[in-house]
């Protein structure tokens, strides 16, 4: 087990890609904190790592409250007594041009897509830096690196991922902290429901997944669990600051 005996917190772990990662990390050894504002998803994900003789646990808690984020993160890095891991993944989608988003819109996808992320690193980094090493992954998308129509908030939080990892790489690695961001594609979760909508529904988005996207399909949330693997573990020791897109082809509408 690549993970053996490390601590791990992954945000939106109670379903889709989060639930996935949470998954592969703790089989692959990590004691796991599932982080998730839905207690059934949380506790559902926490069942499923038990039930594969894996330990977690869950951390029921709305990730845009500062009190409750701050303190659900302390209490399992404390239990734990280390931190090893943190997979920013918690987000959100709200369609919308800049005409069309609501205000109201646009500042939910900012609090959870950037500042939550940006809050979350700022609680483990203490912990990281004193050990001398740990790893941060923020979940961007490949709206991150490309653009989508009519969803300005979710391209525009998802670029400032990037630029947000981009940074704190640059500022920690020289304390063995290494910090990535992970670009989904096209992945047929419940969170796509709102772009599928703005879309024209799921006949009309899959039609344009089997003309323009190579693969010519969905990715399904164990093949992006691979690639979080990959980035969390050691097998990716010299990679900080890096953008990986796992993406089956044309994201850009």
């Amino acid at each position: 087990m690549i993970l053996k005996d490390r601590t791990a917190i992954v945000t939106g772990a109670g379903s889709g890609i989060g639930r996935a990662a949470a998954l592969i990390i703790a089989r692959e050894g990590a004691v796991v904190g599932v982080a998730d504002r839905s207690a059934d998803g949380a506790n559902a994900t926490v069942e499923q790592i038990l039930a594969a003789g894996g330990r977690a646990k869950a951390l029921v808690f709305d990730l845009t409250d500062d009190q409750a984020l701050e303190a659900g993160f302390h209490d399992f890095i404390h239990t734990q007594g280390r931190i090893d891991i943190l997979h920013n993944h918690a987000g959100v989608q709200v369609e919308g041009d800049v005409l069309g988003v609501s205000v109201k819109g646009f500042d939910t996808s900012w609090a959870l897509n950037v500042r939550a992320h940006f809050l979350g690193a700022r609680i483990v980094m203490p912990f990281m830096k004193k050990a001398g090493r740990g790893v941060i992954l923020n979940t961007s998308s490949s709206s991150g690196v490309l653009y989508d129509r009519e969803m300005i908030a979710y391209t525009t939080t998802k670029h400032a991922v990037i630029a947000m990892t981009r940074q704190m790489a640059g500022d920690y690695g020289r304390f063995g902290i290494r910090v990535n961001a992970l670009c989904p594609g096209w992945v047929d979760t419940p969170f796509n429901a709102p772009f599928i909508a703005q879309m024209g529904g799921r006949e009309a988005i899959e039609a344009y997944i089997r003309e323009k996207v190579p693969l010519g399909r969905w990715a399904i949330v164990e093949e992006i669990a691979e690639a979080v693997l990959f980035l969390v573990s050691d097998r990716s020791s010299y990679m900080t600051g890096q953008i990986l897109v796992v993406d089956g082809g044309e994201t850009v509408i």
